[in-house]
């Protein structure tokens, strides 16, 4: 049976854990974030060359916490091109004020890298 995770998507952040590529270590970082299901996205600004994209090309199972919650999930870069990605800007951009509904697709929302997390829920 599915969750319903909308009590956490008003939240300002998420803290996504990733193991690092190089060290192996957990390491942990406050994102931007929107939920869409069971399906958190985020947005990377510097795209692949971010730290985290990287962890997740290597290493996709991760932890993300929202509040006192701790969820598992694997983490998956979004085809740019589908309409998954649309979603994942629409949803980001306008929680934070990056991108509005009728304004042209340009700026930080529409050049970042869309990442998701496809949550496990039990």
């Amino acid at each position: 049976m599915e969750q319903d995770l909308r009590p956490y998507a008003d939240e300002r952040f998420c803290y996504l854990t990733t193991v690092g590529r190089v060290s192996g270590q957990l390491h942990e970082i406050e994102m931007w974030f929107a939920l869409a299901g069971t399906t958190l996205y985020m947005l990377a600004g510097n795209r692949y060359g971010s730290d985290w994209v990287k962890n997740i090309q290597r290493d996709p199972a991760v932890r993300v916490r929202i509040r006192e919650r701790i969820f598992t999930g694997h983490g998956r870069i979004v085809d740019e091109e589908s309409g998954e990605a649309v979603t994942a800007r629409e949803l980001i951009g306008p929680k934070y004020g990056e991108w509005q509904p009728g304004e042209p697709r340009v700026g930080w929302t529409w050049q970042a890298l869309p990442v998701a997390v496809d949550l496990e829920i039990t």
